[in-house]
């Protein structure tokens, strides 16, 4: 089936099937969070970004080969509400941006910086650190060898805008800032974006739109 990223809290799961890497997209929790399971499909070593939500649902998406690894992609408290029971159950490791560590209530094993690299299997991903919606969020990026990028965005950009700065003008003049040169000026129209909420999309449909952003302040 052709995957369209389009999930629903208590529906089932989509599945982007990559040559390298499957990528497995559910919606949990009351705040309708996307969660996403990768896995190398040379390794079948699985990595999951953002235990939001449900973590019985996380589990059962996850199955018997665990998880090796967990990325919290922020801070705010919808994106971990599971973390310490998936952790709990899988011994996983747990990986967020160094500036919002200390603003989640599981230990952080590996504190990421930008540009730093993720491994999952044979594949690598690379994280961005972006500010304004929160001070340490990262996003992260698999640069598929074999066809255009993907970008796991996490509340720092979506379909329609980047993500919520709280009416703070410097917060959203730094997230913009970070989204144009840190994800937009390095990569092409392809790049497939998975946000921390809601429906995909790709960079070439919301590029045009980013003088629109920047005029009306969020």
């Amino acid at each position: 089936m052709t995957y369209s990223g389009e999930v629903s809290v208590g529906g089932p799961a989509d599945v982007h099937e990559l040559k390298d890497l499957m990528i497995t997209k559910v919606a949990v929790g009351p705040m309708d969070n996307n969660a996403y399971l990768l896995r190398c499909r040379a390794t079948d070593e699985q990595l999951l970004i953002d235990a939001a939500n449900d973590a019985h649902t996380l589990l059962g998406t996850i199955g018997d080969d665990g998880i090796a690894s967990v990325v919290t992609t922020h801070r705010h408290g919808d994106h971990w509400q599971a973390l310490a029971e998936v952790v709990a159950a899988t011994g996983a490791r747990t990986h967020a941006g160094r500036h919002d560590a200390e603003g989640i209530p599981v230990p952080t094993d590996v504190l990421v910086d930008d540009g730093d690299t993720i491994r999952v299997g044979q594949v690598e991903l690379t994280a961005r650190h972006l500010v304004g919606h929160t001070p340490g969020s990262i996003v992260l990026v698999y640069d598929d060898p074999h066809g255009h990028p993907h970008v796991f965005t996490g509340d720092c950009l979506f379909p329609g805008g980047v993500g919520n700065t709280f009416k703070d003008p410097e917060a959203f003049a730094s997230l913009i800032h970070d989204v144009e040169t840190k994800v937009f000026d390095t990569l092409p129209d392809e790049t497939w974006v998975y946000p921390g909420h809601g429906n995909d999309t790709t960079l070439g449909a919301e590029r045009p739109h980013l003088p629109q952003w920047r005029a009306r302040g969020w």
